[in-house]
């Protein structure tokens, strides 16, 4: 049987009482597929003169993929862009060769819940130029119980729109009601499971919102048991061949393209 890791994610305080928990990369696991980043955001009630603020950064060599839970988010970038999202969208900004962007709330005062993931370029669209996509209505379907929607990637039989560049999949499950399903896998796939919201059993495993789990490469079924008003996001991928150096808000193959 294929090993399964369970890995407890990194707690870190952006201010404001913001509270980011950390499941990709740490040191028990660098990456999924070419997911090599994922952060769990809140959820947070913010202050009524308080907010989101992620002031202009840049970044090279990735893509950055918000997937909002509750509440809105304000991007704006170098291209021109500005673009709200909210809960059901995705935002996909391609950093190529380069991009600044900033991230902000709407308004003060509001609920923010969120998960925020790169995705690695392979080194043949590394130096592509930067761009930027808006997704506002993804797949999305009811089995089992459960309520499906697809990100990224082919599932099933159904495509997500956003354009990506390497075998990857993104897909947040949700349940009303306690449920159980069994979900077919891609053997060839590794996979990681991070809780969003209530304590997830996965594979026999009970996790919660600040625990991810790694399925290495080998298994084509998973059984998940969510309790009412449960949430969680699955990613899966080949895994990345390519070598990867990460610094700061950089994504590259050798220390040289970073600096």
């Amino acid at each position: 049987m294929s090993a399964i890791q369970r890995i407890a994610t990194r707690a870190t305080e952006l201010g404001a009482g913001l509270t980011v928990r950390r499941a990709l990369p740490t040191r028990q696991r660098r990456s999924v597929g070419a997911w090599c980043f994922l952060d769990h955001i809140g959820p947070i009630d913010f202050a009524p003169d308080a907010g989101l603020h992620v002031g202009a950064h840049p970044h090279i060599g990735l893509q950055t993929f918000t997937w909002p839970v509750a509440g809105e988010i304000l991007h704006r970038d170098s291209l021109g862009n500005e673009q709200r999202i909210r809960p059901g969208q995705v935002n996909l900004m391609t950093a190529g060769h380069g991009i600044a962007h900033t991230e902000d709330s709407p308004q003060p005062g509001q609920r923010l819940h969120a998960a925020q993931l790169w995705i690695a370029l392979p080194p043949e669209q590394r130096d592509c130029p930067p761009d930027f996509v808006h997704y506002p209505e993804l797949p999305s379907w009811r089995a089992d119980g459960a309520e499906f929607t697809l990100l990224a990637g082919d599932y099933l039989g159904k495509r997500a729109p956003t354009r990506i560049h390497t075998p990857l999949l993104g897909l947040d499950i949700a349940a009303s009601a306690d449920v159980t399903v069994d979900l077919p896998l891609r053997p060839e796939f590794e996979y990681g499971l991070l809780p969003l919201i209530g304590r997830i059993v996965a594979a026999g495993e009970s996790l919660g919102d600040d625990e991810f789990l790694y399925l290495e490469p080998g298994h084509d079924r998973l059984q998940l048991k969510l309790p009412a008003g449960g949430k969680l996001l699955l990613l899966g991928g080949e895994p990345f061949a390519a070598p990867i150096q990460m610094w700061w808000n950089f994504v590259a193959g050798d220390r040289a393209s970073i600096a």
